[in-house]
């Protein structure tokens, strides 16, 4: 019986590249391509997969929101994220929003295969790196995210910060005193272990966009 992959990118040499390497290597697949997130649920509606890889850059697509409504509609498909994004800043926020694994577009065509015989074998495909990352998290009990430490004030506060608001913006949208602002963005930094508001624009981008 044929192993179903769906593909998801919207570049076609991507997709025919990754289905040329797959077919080359792994017996009796069955692959089929889908280019935009929308595209992604009409298919999965249709047809029954094995395995969905796809891209976490996709048209339409919805960051991590993507996965739960994936499983939404086929609660036991398997799901490898294909990025171009460095695996230590991407990968741990995939998996733990329920992605089976994670592959770098940059991987040796070694690594794809590995990663889809691992996944049709055991379930899951996780790098040693991100073995760590997961253990490391479990041992000293941090939140997956590191914005779930901030109260809803600070989380208000940091969402102007990286806005681009000031301290005097804040106060007077907040209508809290400028006092107040500087000791909840210090309370920021503290909690998120960073210095500076560039440190927070990037913690941002990769664990609220």
């Amino acid at each position: 019986m044929s192993y179903k992959i769906l593909i998801v990118d919207d570049h076609m040499v991507v997709k025919t590249g990754v289905s040329i390497i797959l077919n080359s290597e792994i017996n009796d697949l069955d692959i089929q391509f889908a280019s935009t997130f929308s595209e992604t649920l009409d298919k999965v509606k249709q047809f029954s997969y094995d395995l969905i890889i796809l891209d976490i850059n996709i048209p339409g697509g919805k960051n991590i929101e993507m996965i739960p409504e994936i499983r939404a509609i086929v609660p036991e498909v398997k799901i490898l994220m294909f990025s171009a994004h460095e695996e230590e800043f991407y990968a741990l926020r995939y998996v733990s929003a329920g992605a089976d694994g994670f592959l770098n577009k940059l991987s040796s065509e070694e690594k794809l295969i590995e990663a889809v015989r691992s996944i049709r074998e055991f379930g899951k495909y996780l790098t040693e790196n991100l073995i760590d990352q997961l253990n490391n998290n479990l041992l000293n009990d941090e939140p997956l995210n590191p914005f779930d430490k901030l109260s809803k004030r600070e989380i208000e506060i940091a969402n102007l910060l990286v806005r681009g608001d000031g301290n005097l913006e804040i106060s007077n949208n907040l209508g809290i005193q400028m006092s107040t602002v500087s000791t909840y963005k210090n309370r920021i930094f503290e909690k998120l272990k960073i210095n500076n508001l560039v440190e927070l624009i990037e913690k941002h981008h990769m664990h609220c966009n």
